[in-house]
C-alpha cells in the first residue's frame, strides 16, 4: 500500500544512491530519477544535493524522509494488525545476532514486534558470527541472525536483509570525492574488525577474489565493533570497510564519506540461522513478522 513514488524516494534516501536504489527496486536509474524529479516538482523543493560521486539529503529531503518513515510504518502496522486479529501468543524467544545486526538493525524490529506481542519475552544476545553459530548449536539461543558466509550442515539458512559494505573515512580525509583503484588499498592505512567477525571474513573473501592479499595490506588496528572503528576513523587518516547500515547517521550528518573504488563493490545478505527440523510457533511468528516488515 506504500505509495510507489514515496517508496522510491525512501529507498534512495536510505541508500544515498540512485544506482543502488534502482538495483534494489529493479527499475532503471532514469526511472528512479524521474520519480524523484516528480516529487521535487510537486513539493517545489530540492531533495538531494550532489557532492562529487555522492549525494546528501537537503533539509527538505530530511523532513520528507522523516515523514516517509512514519507513513511506511503506518501502512506496515495496518497490514500486520489486520492479519493478526484473534491471535494470542505467549512465551520467550532468545535471539542471537551478530554485532552489526544487533546494534543497527534489530532494535527497531524488536520494538515493533513487542508492541504487538506484549506477552512474548525477548532476549537478545549480541556476538560475532562464529559465536552465534556456537550458541545455536549448543541450544542456548532459539535462532540467530548473522553476517558471515560460512555455512554449516548443522543449520538451515534463510535470507534476512540485503546489505552493502563500503569503504569509509572521515569527511575531511584528503581522498574524499576521489575514486580509488583496488591496488590503492596497499597504500592506505586500514582498520579491520576482529578475527571471528562475519564482516571480516566476507571482506577478505571479496578482496581475495579480486587478487588483493589482505595479509599485505597496512592494517593498523583491529577493533571489536563498528562503533569503535568509526570513532577511530574520526580521529585518524585511516579508512575501513563497514556496513552501510552502521554509517548512515554519519553520512547524513557529513561526519564521514564513502570512498568509491573503481569497478568494485561488496554486497551481501544477512541470514537467519536455524537448527534443522521443525521450528517452534514463536520462531515461525517472528520470521513471518520480519519478512512482512
Amino acid at each position: 500500500m506504500f505509495d510507489y513514488r514515496l517508496k522510491v524516494f525512501h529507498t534512495v534516501a536510505s541508500r544515498l544512491s540512485f544506482t543502488k536504489a534502482s538495483k534494489e527496486l529493479n527499475i532503471s536509474q532514469p526511472a528512479v530519477t524521474k520519480h524523484i524529479k516528480e516529487i521535487e516538482n510537486q513539493l517545489n523543493n530540492k531533495l538531494f544535493d550532489r557532492n562529487g560521486n555522492s549525494i546528501q539529503l537537503t533539509e527538505s529531503g530530511k523532513i520528507l524522509f522523516e515523514y516517509a518513515e512514519k507513513i511506511r510504518n503506518i501502512y506496515r502496522d495496518l497490514e500486520f494488525e489486520i492479519n493478526q486479529i484473534n491471535q494470542q501468543y505467549k512465551g520467550k524467544l532468545i535471539i542471537g545476532a551478530s554485532t552489526t545486526v544487533a546494534q543497527y538493525i534489530l532494535p527497531e524490529i524488536l520494538a515493533t514486534f513487542k508492541s504487538y506481542y506484549k506477552d512474548i519475552r525477548i532476549e537478545m544476545i549480541a556476538h560475532n558470527t562464529e559465536m552465534i553459530s556456537e550458541l545455536l548449536k549448543d541450544g542456548k539461543i532459539d535462532l540467530g541472525i548473522i553476517e558471515g558466509e560460512s555455512q554449516s550442515n548443522y543449520f538451515d539458512y534463510k535470507k534476512f536483509k540485503k546489505d552493502e559494505i563500503v569503504l569509509v573515512a572521515k569527511a575531511s580525509h584528503p581522498l574524499v570525492h576521489k575514486t580509488m583503484n583496488l591496488q590503492d588499498l596497499y597504500s592506505i592505512d586500514l582498520v579491520f574488525r576482529e578475527y571471528g567477525s562475519g564482516s571480516l571474513e566476507f571482506i577478505q573473501n571479496r578482496l581475495k577474489e579480486r587478487g588483493i592479499i589482505t595479509d599485505e595490506l597496512n592494517i593498523v588496528m583491529q577493533l571489536g565493533s563498528s562503533e569503535s572503528i568509526k570513532n577511530y576513523l574520526l580521529h585518524s587518516e585511516s579508512m575501513a570497510f563497514l556496513s552501510i547500515s552502521t554509517v548512515l547517521n554519519e553520512l547524513k550528518n557529513n561526519l564521514m564519506s564513502i570512498i568509491d573504488i573503481k569497478n568494485f563493490s561488496i554486497e551481501r545478505d544477512f541470514h537467519f540461522i536455524l537448527r534443522k527440523g521443525e521450528q517452534s510457533d514463536l520462531i515461525k511468528l517472528f520470521l513471518k513478522f520480519v519478512n512482512r516488515n
